[in-house]
C-alpha cells in the first residue's frame, strides 16, 4: 500500500504533462502517480503516460479510458488508488519539491501514529502567466497551524477565501465511504470534490507550505472568463448538484454549517454574475430559474442566500442593478483565479 495516490487527469496534455509528472517523481516509492489518459486523440498523451509507466514501474501507472471529462478522470484515479491518501493534480499544474517533502513527512506521521487524519490542507500559488508577483492562497487567518484540529477549532474564513481542490488532500477511504463520484462531461467538478466530503471530515491539519502551483493563462482554460460564460450551463449544473448533496441548514456543527453555507453562496454568486456579464436574456432566465430552484428545494437556505449581501447584489433590478455586481465579481476572481 502506498502513502499517497496522486491522480493526474490528462486530455491532450502533451505540451505540459511531463512537467507535472516530473514534479511528483521525487516522492519516490511511497507515492503512486496515476496518469489518467481521458481519451486523448490529438497528441501523444497516451504514449507519454505509457512511457512513464515503463520507466517508473513502481511509481507511475497509466490508465486509459474513453473520454468522460475531468470528473470521470478523477473517478478513475480514485477507483484505482491504493494510497492511504488521495490528491488530484491537474496536468498543467505542478508541485513544489521542498513543500512536497514536508507534505509526505506529515502524512507519514499520521499513518504511523495513533491519530487518524481525514484532510490535510496546504497553500497553493497562482502561477499566472505574465504576472510579476505570484499570489499565494494561504489559510493562516482561518486554520490552526501544525496541529490536528476539528471544525470547532476553525477560526475566520475571509469572504472569498475557501478550501479548493488545489489545497486539499483527503484520506482515500473517506472519499470512498462518502460515495464521492463526480459527474461525467462536466467542468467545475473540483468544487464537488472538495465540498461533498466535508461533513464526513472530523480531523484536519494545516501545513503552511506553498505546495501546489496552479497555472493560469491558457486561452482555452476552464477558468478563462469567456470560456466560463460559454459554459454557464455546466456551472449551474454543478451548483444545483451541490445544493442537493445535503441540507446545510441542518448541520449541527455551527462552524461547518457556516462554512458550507458560504461556499454555496459563492457558487450561486458565480453563476449569477456569469449570467449578468453575458448580457444575454436566455442566460438571465437561467439565473432566475436557478434561484427559483433553490427556493423550491430549500426555502430556509434560499432566504439566507437571497437576502444576504451577495444575493441582493446579484438580483438588483434594471440596468443599474447590473453594474453593482461588478464589485462582487472582482471578489470572486480571487476565488476562481479568472484569467
Amino acid at each position: 500500500m502506498k502513502l499517497l495516490s496522486v491522480a493526474i487527469p490528462c486530455y491532450n496534455s502533451e505540451a505540459y504533462m511531463r512537467h507535472c509528472i516530473d514534479s511528483l517523481l521525487p516522492g519516490g516509492d511511497e507515492v503512486e502517480i496515476l496518469i489518467v489518459d481521458d481519451g486523448s486523440t490529438k497528441d501523444h498523451t497516451a504514449e507519454i503516460a505509457d512511457e512513464y509507466e515503463r520507466n517508473y514501474p513502481d511509481i507511475c501507472r497509466a490508465i486509459h479510458q474513453e473520454n468522460g471529462g475531468h470528473g470521470a478522470a478523477v473517478n478513475a484515479g480514485l477507483k484505482n488508488a491504493t494510497g492511504i491518501y488521495f490528491k488530484v493534480v491537474d496536468s498543467d499544474d505542478w508541485v513544489d519539491e521542498s513543500a512536497y517533502m514536508e507534505i509526505l513527512d506529515t502524512l507519514r506521521r499520521f499513518v504511523y501514529g495513533e491519530k487518524t487524519l481525514d484532510m490535510l490542507i496546504s497553500n497553493f500559488v497562482y502561477e499566472k502567466q505574465g504576472a510579476n508577483r505570484k499570489k499565494v492562497m494561504n489559510y493562516r487567518t482561518a486554520l490552526p497551524k501544525n496541529e490536528i484540529f476539528s471544525w470547532d477549532d476553525v477560526k475566520v474564513f475571509l469572504l472569498g477565501h475557501y478550501i479548493l481542490m488545489h489545497s486539499v488532500i483527503y484520506r482515500t477511504e473517506l472519499l470512498i465511504q462518502c460515495g464521492l463520484e463526480l459527474p461525467r462531461h462536466t467542468f467545475y467538478v473540483d468544487n464537488i470534490f472538495v465540498y461533498q466530503p466535508l461533513p464526513h471530515v472530523k480531523t484536519m491539519y494545516y501545513l503552511d507550505v506553498n505546495f501546489y502551483r496552479y497555472f493560469i493563462g491558457r486561452d482555452d482554460q476552464s477558468v478563462n472568463e469567456t470560456v466560463m460564460i460559454g459554459r454557464i450551463d455546466q456551472q449551474i449544473k454543478v451548483t444545483k448538484l451541490m445544493l442537493g448533496y445535503y441540507d446545510v441548514m441542518k448541520i449541527k456543527q455551527r462552524k461547518l454549517r457556516h462554512y458550507t453555507v458560504r461556499y454555496l453562496e459563492i457558487m450561486m454568486t458565480i453563476s449569477s454574475i456569469l449570467a449578468i456579464k453575458s448580457n444575454n436574456d436566455e442566460n438571465m432566465e437561467k439565473k432566475k430559474e436557478l434561484w427559483q430552484h433553490l427556493r423550491k428545494q430549500n426555502f430556509p437556505l434560499f432566504l439566507r442566500l437571497r437576502w444576504g449581501f451577495m444575493g441582493q447584489g446579484v438580483n438588483l433590478p434594471g440596468k443599474g442593478g447590473k453594474k453593482f455586481p461588478i464589485a462582487i465579481y472582482k471578489m470572486t476572481q480571487k476565488f476562481f483565479g479568472f484569467n
